[in-house]
């Protein structure tokens, strides 16, 4: 019939594709007597070694740990909270907790005080942190500081013969440079993927205050937020954070943070326990096609320089509102995001040197970095007390936002009862405009019968009245 005749014309198909590896295997058992033939690679080749990142990760891999929380969270239930219905039912009088517990990993940074660098997201309202080791040893970990700006917090283990890892600059990457990530995914233990650099210089994230990711698709997922990135020298090129997907899992689009980022934080966060920023006082605007042009330079390669506080660093500096900054402290800046950034790395009191084109001609300023001035409102009007206002970042000025920013808030303030939370933007008191503090003290100084706050939150505007 015509399918047993189809059949018998597959296999004679078939002897013939197989006869030619038949007598290759036939070769190989009469040269190789008592072995058996599997795909393999060889060692090497041509007396060469064959390339492997084996070597570079059996250096990194001790340096890169797996971190471990749980947090107790209180269980709510109007049952629960009835006494008639504990004491009939026999329930003890107390509260109901459910442990929440969580993974990610981290970076040993300096092995002598046990210092290790990891996501903020990763141990934010922990009660425990443990960290286990990549030899199995396990710790409980201190919190030594944390930046939610950055999304980066250091954690303090007491362990000996640790391995710190070597920092690479990371303003030396380029697109297409090939990076490994080491962390613990879904937690399955040290997983370590490859990849290139993607992109540069990414941003747009909510929450976060500064914003320079380094995208790669070397393969991130749950569990590796806190893990190292590193080079094919095995340094430190950025701490993993974040991931785009659809679906919860890898889809080769990663973000790390930048170490020089990282680093500029880690600094600061083992001397104060916090990151002290400060502010230059100027703000700064995007070059478009036609300010690049208007002013002689070709866009992308620098800012414009906005605005000007006579008393803030930059200004008592020379700087002058058209200003185009090209690089601050030799980072070359090509938005105001980006100089936003580097602009939040330097500390109270460094000195930092601009690079600046005015009227056609560069010109390099030093400039100190000031102190972002505070006010508490205690101080101005006792419906005020429990808050403190500082003035506006160079990101939010550069946004051409006008006002104070609530930076702290007491929950059972008066304020906080009102609704407000920290972050949100004062930019009017009693029916007036604000620019900044100066103005906001002016304006709620005098006490009144009635405070009337205007507030800018997430693109919204409503008014806060106060008696």
């Amino acid at each position: 019939c015509l399918t047993a005749r189809k059949l018998q014309e597959n296999l004679i198909l078939a002897h013939t594709l197989i006869r030619p590896f038949l007598a290759v295997l036939v070769a190989l058992s009469i040269f190789l007597p008592g072995q058996v033939a599997l795909a393999a690679l060889p060692a090497s080749v041509n007396g060469e070694d064959l390339p492997s990142l084996a070597p570079v990760l059996e250096r990194v891999t001790p340096s890169v740990v797996n971190v471990y929380t749980k947090t107790r969270v209180r269980v709510r239930s109007p049952l629960m909270d009835d006494p008639f219905f504990r004491r009939f039912f026999n329930i003890p009088d107390r509260p109901r907790e459910r442990v929440s517990q969580s993974l990610g990993s981290g970076v040993i940074v300096d092995a002598r005080e046990g210092y290790v660098l990891t996501n903020n997201h990763v141990i934010a309202g922990a009660d425990e942190i443990s960290v286990t080791l990549s030899d199995g040893r396990s710790f409980e970990a201190e919190v030594i500081g944390r930046d939610p700006d950055t999304d980066l917090a250091m954690i303090r283990i007491p362990a000996e013969d640790l391995q710190a890892l070597q920092f690479a600059d990371s303003k030396e990457l380029r697109v297409g440079d090939f990076v490994v990530a080491v962390g613990n995914p879904f937690g399955l233990g040290q997983t370590v993927t490859s990849g290139i650099v993607s992109a540069l210089g990414r941003s747009a994230f909510r929450g976060l205050e500064f914003q320079n990711f380094i995208q790669t698709d070397a393969s991130i997922n749950p569990g590796n937020s806190g893990g190292a990135l590193i080079n094919l020298r095995g340094e430190l090129v950025g701490i993993n954070s974040a991931i785009f997907t659809p679906s919860g899992g890898n889809v080769g689009i990663g973000f790390a943070i930048p170490s020089a980022m990282a680093l500029s934080v880690m600094k600061q966060l083992s001397q104060y326990g916090e990151v002290r920023r400060g502010t230059l006082g100027i703000s700064v605007q995007d070059l478009t096609e036609e300010l690049a042009g208007a002013f002689g330079v070709d866009i992308g390669n620098g800012v414009l320089v906005a605005q000007v506080d006579e008393e803030s660093p930059a200004g008592k500096s020379g700087v002058q509102a058209g200003d185009i900054i090209t690089s601050i402290a030799s980072y070359r800046v090509s938005s105001a995001q980006e100089f936003h950034n580097y602009e939040g790395q330097f500390p109270v009191d460094e000195k930092v040197e601009l690079e600046l084109v005015r009227d056609g001609r560069e010109k390099q300023v030093r400039v100190t970095v000031g102190q972002l001035r505070a006010l508490d409102g205690a101080e101005l009007d006792y419906r005020l007390a429990g808050a403190t206002f500082e003035e506006l970042s160079a990101k939010q000025r550069s946004q051409e936002w006008a006002g104070v920013v609530l930076s702290k808030l007491e929950q059972d303030s008066r304020l906080a009862r009102a609704g407000l939370r920290p972050g949100d933007v004062i930019t009017g008191v009693n029916g007036t405009k604000i620019r900044n503090l100066v103005e906001f003290e002016s304006e709620t100084s005098p006490l009144r019968s009635q405070l009337a706050l205007r507030v800018w939150r997430q693109g919204r505007e409503y008014v806060v009245r106060l008696d």
